[in-house]
């Protein structure tokens, strides 16, 4: 794929201005899919999860799924919106090569949450309000898998397989309205917006939230316009993005990508785009079809839904604190400086830090491991620092071994890479590879006797008063033991072999 010419960041926004609009969807954790009662279960064997209705065999008659609309309502509440008396589903018709029946039963002109507003912060410390146009129910569509070529995708592939477990699941589309004003910050926007909507699902119980898995996903809508052009210009929609980085980096991709184009007296095409992660670039998909092209008519096998006020009320009186308010509780709780939290929420670690300090971690140790050297692991292996295979009560367990001197620092960041590599709990890892710190006297001595010969002028500068010298003592021993003996108590004994001498 030929990587297109982009025009410099600044300079793009010196001459354009940024429209965003964000579609995201969550995947629901209902047990049962949204129209049929085959399970809702991600790593199945493929096509195990199907029936009838699953591949759209004919007289097979759908069943609205009761908890999914219970979801859905509560997504919608947290999202600030009014929620439909009456809504509808509807056909939405379009070739689908992984929905058998070739149409996907969703909202239309009738979703079952719509006009509300969310207040996102960047990590600027900037906030902006995010106004949501509906929340929709939906399925989502079965999974492709394409064999063959070098990218992954349909183009040079051999041949595609279709997994239909997917297929059903129940979805809640979120649109937002046009969103203005961002300028240089519209990437960093579109990132926090959904890792606010990820944290919320997640603290509702509606969804599991996990992106490699596209249980959260997001299509990210990028146009430009020059500054005091009233009229939109043409948009393009980068599809079934699952990072947070990866939403940043291709909305920042795409807005040096049209800039050029436009400068250059070129047009945008309105289409779909994909993203390509390993080459930190997009690529065209199709022509973006508009409304009436996917000639939405009412599903004439579902009667509408019509949750009642008493539902809507009991749903909203259910709803976990809201995700301003938490933050602001937890920053209070665990004495954290603007700074601090800041870098907590903008690494999408904020549960990860709760996680651990309900497991027994002190909030600011909790804070070091994620934020330090589990985030150095993750970025060596290119991955968001969530995605790594560590629990928080694993790094509270760690901290605990810390805290108790059993490891210290060093032995604790060689700990944590046979943890992240399976090998069991921070415990176990120091019982079978013999980690703990070497606190025994008789063996530091020997270290330290060892160390003083080739050193012989230390004891008599500490009894000077100069204790810094026995850095160079402590260094060494450290060096020979590999880092595994207690730093305070061989300092103590190396002034306790001054004073003796």
């Amino acid at each position: 794929m030929a990587k297109p010419e982009l025009m410099n960041y600044e300079k793009a926004l010196e001459q354009f201005e940024v429209v965003i609009g964000l579609e995201v969807h969550v995947e629901l954790n209902t047990k049962t899919k949204m129209f049929c009662g085959c399970a809702n279960v991600f790593g199945d064997e493929p096509n195990t999860n199907v029936c009838p209705i699953c591949i759209g065999l004919p007289g097979s008659l759908p069943a609205v799924n009761k908890k999914a609309v219970e979801s859905s309502i509560a997504i919608g509440l947290a999202l600030g919106c009014q929620i439909a008396p009456n809504g509808r589903f509807a056909r939405k018709n379009y070739f689908y090569p992984d929905l058998a029946k070739n149409f996907q039963t969703s909202q239309y002109d009738e979703p079952i949450a719509f006009e509300g507003s969310i207040e996102v912060e960047v990590p600027s410390g900037n906030k902006f309000t995010v106004e949501i146009e509906r929340a929709h129910m939906e399925e989502d569509a079965g999974k492709l898998t394409h064999i063959g070529g070098n990218t992954g995708r349909i183009q040079g592939a051999e041949y595609s397989l279709v997994d239909y477990n997917r297929a059903g699941v129940p979805l809640v589309e979120i649109v937002t309205k046009v969103v203005y004003g961002a300028g240089a910050e519209a990437p960093e926007l579109a990132a926090a917006y959904v890792r606010l909507i990820r944290e919320m699902v997640k603290a509702m119980n509606v969804s599991d939230a996990r992106m490699e898995r596209g249980n959260v996903r997001c299509d990210a809508n990028v146009s430009l316009r020059p500054h005091g052009e009233a009229k939109l210009g043409t948009r393009t929609e980068t599809k079934n993005v699952n990072s947070l980085r990866s939403i940043e980096r291709a909305v920042r991709y795409e807005i040096q990508r049209q800039a050029h184009i436009l400068a250059n007296g070129g047009t945008i095409t309105q289409e779909t785009r994909h993203w390509h992660e390993d080459k930190g670039a997009t690529s065209s998909g199709r022509p973006k079809s508009d409304a009436d092209d996917y000639r939405y008519f009412p599903e004439p096998d579902l009667v509408p839904v019509q949750p009642s006020k008493e539902l809507v009320e009991s749903i909203r009186a259910s709803l976990p604190e809201n995700p301003a308010l938490r933050r602001r509780r937890l920053q209070d709780e665990w004495s954290f400086s603007d700074l601090e939290f800041r870098d907590v929420v903008n690494a999408g670690l904020l549960d990860q830090l709760v996680e651990t300090v309900e497991a027994g971690a002190k909030p600011q140790a909790a804070r070091k491991w994620w934020t330090g050297e589990l985030a150095r692991l993750a970025n060596a292996e290119d991955k968001d620092v969530s995605e790594l295979n560590i629990s928080g009560a694993q790094v509270a367990e760690l901290a605990g071994l810390v805290e108790a001197g059993k490891i210290n620092d060093r032995l604790a960041r060689e700990v944590l890479t046979y943890v992240l590599a399976g090998e069991g709990s921070p415990s176990e890892v120091v019982a079978a590879r013999g980690l703990e710190v070497v606190s025994d006297d008789g063996a530091l001595l020997a270290a330290i006797d060892e160390a003083l010969a080739k050193q012989p002028d230390v004891l008599e500068k500490i009894r000077e008063g100069k204790l810094q010298a026995a850095g160079a003592v402590i260094g060494a021993v450290m060096q020979a033991m590999k880092g595994s003996a207690d730093a305070g108590r061989v300092r103590e004994l190396i002034i306790e072999r001054a004073n003796q001498s």
